[in-house]
């Protein structure tokens, strides 16, 4: 059983800045990510544009270059990567963490897809990108439903419903349109996103204004078949011929884990995390938690600029144990 400091559950990049702040300290540390570096912006769409600016996505002090204002995720995927080799990070990807328990000395026991690890510390900085929420509808299991979107190209020519009212949902709707695609955009509520990035919302609004995009509001997807969508309006219940279906539902982190391991989840919805926001460790001593999965079904709390800070307070803490 290999035996480290600190293991660090999850290889984006506040999990990075985490294993560049171990190494910092001087500490015996792991990465172990269950796909690939990065794997959250990996799996973002290819022409995705981020609302931050390069510099708020930094880590480890290395410049983050970038030709645009905002960068795109190509860019990001590429730094991240060159963040990583300039550190020479101890990173195993595609590796699953199974089962991490806490044994009589105070360490964890880590069980992975591939090994065992022993650490006395660990830190679970998985972000929320890979359990998405789902509508539980007839239908949705079918494989032309998709809760992930990555290229329009696919899309061309085809009759298209997207689902979502925020960023990934109007982001899809208009690329997908772009190609010629016939969008049929159903959105919960009475209107866009607030989050919706303030250079993409006139172009949606103008969209559906011009009815180039068909738009649902206070509407939803009751049923999926083969060859078509049934939505439910305010109005009335309608069928209309579809081919394909993209549900931006939204996403959350695996509670599963977090209650597996013992962590507490507080507030209203039973779905936030229990930390000291000095420390971030949880109510099991040894474990700590970085990045977006601070924030449990806000989503919209913690991003990569805000919640780098997390690897500097972790590491404060766990030096002084040690």
């Amino acid at each position: 059983m290999e035996e480290y400091d600190v293991l660090i559950i999850g290889a984006g990049p506040i999990g990075m800045a985490c294993g560049i702040a171990a190494q910092k300290a001087g500490l015996k540390y792991i990465i172990v990510e269950k796909g690939a570096l990065v794997n959250s912006l990996y799996n973002y769409p290819v022409f995705m544009t981020f609302f931050s600016t390069s510099q708020k996505l930094e880590i480890g002090e290395v410049p983050f270059v970038s030709i645009n204002p905002k960068p795109n995720r190509n860019e990001a995927v590429e730094y991240y990567r060159r963040v990583a080799e300039k550190f020479d990070l101890q990173i195993n990807l595609f590796e699953k963490v199974q089962e991490v328990s806490k044994i009589a000395t105070g360490e964890f026991e880590v069980q992975t897809s591939k090994r065992s690890y022993k650490a006395k510390n660990v830190i679970i900085s998985t972000g929320f990108y890979d359990v998405p929420l789902l509508m539980d509808i007839p239908g949705e299991s079918l494989p032309k439903v998709a809760h992930y979107y990555k290229d329009p190209h696919l899309y061309a020519f085809q009759n298209v419903v997207v689902i979502g009212a925020n960023n990934s949902g109007i982001d899809a709707a208009l690329e997908t349109y772009r190609k010629g695609a016939k969008v049929t955009l159903v959105i919960r509520n009475s209107e866009i996103g607030s989050y919706v990035k303030y250079w993409v919302r006139p172009d949606i609004e103008n969209r559906i204004k011009e009815g180039e995009i068909k738009a649902y509001f206070n509407s939803e997807v009751i049923a999926i078949t083969e060859d078509n969508v049934t939505i439910k309006t305010p109005e009335e219940t309608i069928t209309i011929a579809n081919d394909w279906v993209i549900a931006m539902t939204g996403y959350q982190p695996d509670f599963g884990m977090l209650k597996k391991l013992g962590v507490k989840l507080d507030g209203e919805s039973g779905t936030a995390p229990a930390y000291n926001p000095e420390t971030m460790e949880t109510n099991l001593p040894g474990l700590y938690l970085a990045g977006v999965v601070c924030g449990g079904m806000d989503t919209h709390k913690w991003f990569i600029e805000n919640s780098r800070i997390h690897a500097e307070q972790i590491f404060q803490h766990i030096t002084l144990k040690h």
